[in-house]
């Protein structure tokens, strides 16, 4: 747990290639089920102080009470995914930690030194979430990302629905295509 963030619930992971991640964390580690978002729809998104159209999958299922997310981006526009990628990486990239007081949270994280690395909304203004750099406040470790997310809204309810639907999973129906957006 951690004093400022509150307990790790999400690992996420960017893959060159989802579908066979998916493959992977069903067949060889029996997770699932997978919520599959083919294309994610933002509302808006942006990449160190700048607009970027950025194009995304994502797929959500969970272990226990710990959220799996995979991410492929599909375009080349600017976003910490690709900056992961473009340095010769793939896999874990950010640890999430979720808020029904995202704009607190928020603006402690700045106030302490944190760098906001990218920053976006989906589905309403209670679908906020922002990446952190963990360079910053001096001394970090300089690692995994930081992420966090605003559930206090759709996203949250959506969130625990995945996470109830994986409690009891029988390894049916392993990809569970979502419209819309997550």
């Amino acid at each position: 747990m951690s004093r400022l963030f509150g307990p790790v619930r999400q690992n996420g992971y960017v893959v060159r290639d989802i579908e066979a991640a998916m493959k992977h964390w069903i067949e060889v580690l029996q997770v699932g089920p997978w919520f599959y978002i083919d294309r994610v729809q933002t509302d808006w998104f942006c990449h160190r102080g700048q607009d970027s159209a950025v194009e995304l999958s994502i797929a959500l299922a969970n272990s226990g009470d710990l959220q799996i997310e995979l991410i492929q981006q599909r375009n080349d526009a600017p976003s910490m995914y690709k900056e992961f990628l473009d340095s010769g990486r793939e896999g874990l990239q950010h640890v999430a930690f979720w808020s029904t007081d995202y704009q607190s949270l928020y603006d402690r994280a700045l106030g302490l030194g944190y760098r906001l690395g990218h920053e976006g909304q989906i589905g309403g203004e209670q679908g906020r979430f922002a990446y952190f750099d963990t360079g910053a406040p001096a001394n970090a470790h300089a690692g995994t990302v930081v992420e966090i997310s605003d559930i206090s809204g759709n996203k949250g309810r959506f969130f625990e629905y995945v996470r109830k639907r994986a409690q009891d999973w029988d390894g049916t129906d392993p990809i569970r295509p979502v419209q819309g957006r997550s």
